[in-house]
């Protein structure tokens, strides 16, 4: 039987392309993982969850090859600071483990943002929802998967 997450279900029932890559299953870091599929790792990204003050939670994805600017990020979403949320409580905001959350199906709504560097590339890969499951869709199809903006959220690269 083929395994099928929330995120891929969605994508199924709004009838948008998309494909799924196994790299195993154990949790690896974004690098190893773009590696693992020999894919360009600017274009697999990395989705990671923070919280304002207030206790308002955001999602980012960010190319693996980067590091969320915390700054950038809470400029884009209005916010004076941000920070990341602790890794035991991923699982009940969000409904996904450590290395395996997705933007798509949030247990609790969240705005996302995803880094502007996205629009450079045709497709994008990010977590299925799964440790170990990535899928890899049109960049122009995320909108029609999700509610999101682009932005410059991103460290910069040093070379």
């Amino acid at each position: 039987m083929e395994l099928k997450t929330n995120p891929m279900r969605h994508l199924d029932r709004l009838g948008i392309a998309y494909s799924t890559h196994h790299y195993g299953d154990e949790a690896l870091s974004g690098i190893d993982v773009a590696n693992t599929m020999g894919e360009d790792p600017e274009m697999v990204f990395k989705t990671l969850v923070t919280e304002s003050k207030d206790r308002k939670y955001y999602v980012f994805m960010v190319p693996v090859t980067g590091e969320l600017d915390l700054k950038k990020a809470a400029a884009s979403v209005g916010e004076k600071s941000l920070s990341m949320i602790q890794s035991k409580n991923l699982l009940g905001l969000t409904g996904y483990v450590h290395g395996g959350c997705s933007p798509l199906c949030l247990k609790r709504p969240m705005r996302v943002t995803v880094d502007s560097t996205c629009q450079a590339h045709e497709r994008v890969y990010f977590s299925a929802g799964k440790v170990g499951y990535q899928i890899e869709m049109a960049v122009a199809d995320l909108g029609k998967a999700m509610e999101f903006q682009f932005a410059d959220i991103r460290k910069p690269v040093q070379e």
